[in-house]
């Protein structure tokens, strides 16, 4: 690569926002979009989730969202990349967006400038380790298990133009036990998701936090 090729911008945080609107994408049974509800109607999220839409039709947590009452758009009928992207940030500007949350989102957004550091995505491992192309679901906790850690967790942070490599934002841990299988690690480390994310999603919206480079500092 050239050196004096364009390099892409740092990432930044937003201003505050009171009662910040959230879109929320999924891609599978949208166990993580309904817990941000119920923290909502809980009153411990001041927040509204304003738009919900899907990498694929056939994913369930659409028929769960409809069925809370929340908005949901469907699918576009496009392969991932720049045309599921254009598609996906255009409902969410109709719908005024503030944050969006990818919760278990797994196609790859090409996040616009207008998006840039309002988009949070929920891992559940302690990234830097452990992410990646392909690394989502019980993939992560079998290779947790397999690489003899005796800690993991789950890590929100801000999306940007790969998989896993924004800031972070947000880690929680959990000890790993010897007896531990992936799904006894995978309910261990959603227990700390379920909070998580609600605490990433005041931090963004507080304004009280800015980056230097990756690092969150107090502003």
């Amino acid at each position: 690569m050239s050196s004096d090729a364009p390099s892409t911008p740092p990432l930044r945080l937003p201003p505050a926002v009171r009662r910040p609107r959230l879109g929320v994408l999924i891609s599978g049974g949208g166990t993580t979009l309904l817990n941000l509800q119920d923290e909502i109607d809980a009153g411990r999220l001041d927040a509204e989730i304003v738009a919900v839409t899907a990498s694929r039709a056939d994913a369930v947590g659409l028929a769960r969202a409809k069925q809370r009452g929340l908005p949901v758009a469907d699918p576009a009928d496009k392969p991932a990349g720049v045309g599921l992207s254009e598609h996906v940030f255009g409902y969410l500007r109709d719908h005024r967006v503030d944050l969006v949350c990818l919760a278990g989102f797994l196609s790859l957004l090409h996040i616009p400038e207008d998006h840039r550091g309002r988009v949070l995505n929920i891992h559940p491992s302690l990234l830097p380790a452990f992410g990646g192309l392909g690394m989502y679901g019980n993939r992560v906790h079998r290779a947790v298990l397999e690489s003899g850690v005796r800690v993991s967790g789950c890590t929100v942070h801000l999306a940007d133009e790969a998989y896993d490599t924004g800031p972070i934002l947000v880690q929680r841990c959990c000890p790993v036990e010897t007896d531990d299988t992936a799904d006894s690690l995978k309910r261990r480390v959603w227990e700390q998701e379920k909070t998580a994310f609600p605490d990433a999603i005041r931090l963004v919206a507080g304004g009280r936090h800015r980056l230097e480079g990756r690092r969150l500092v107090r502003a």
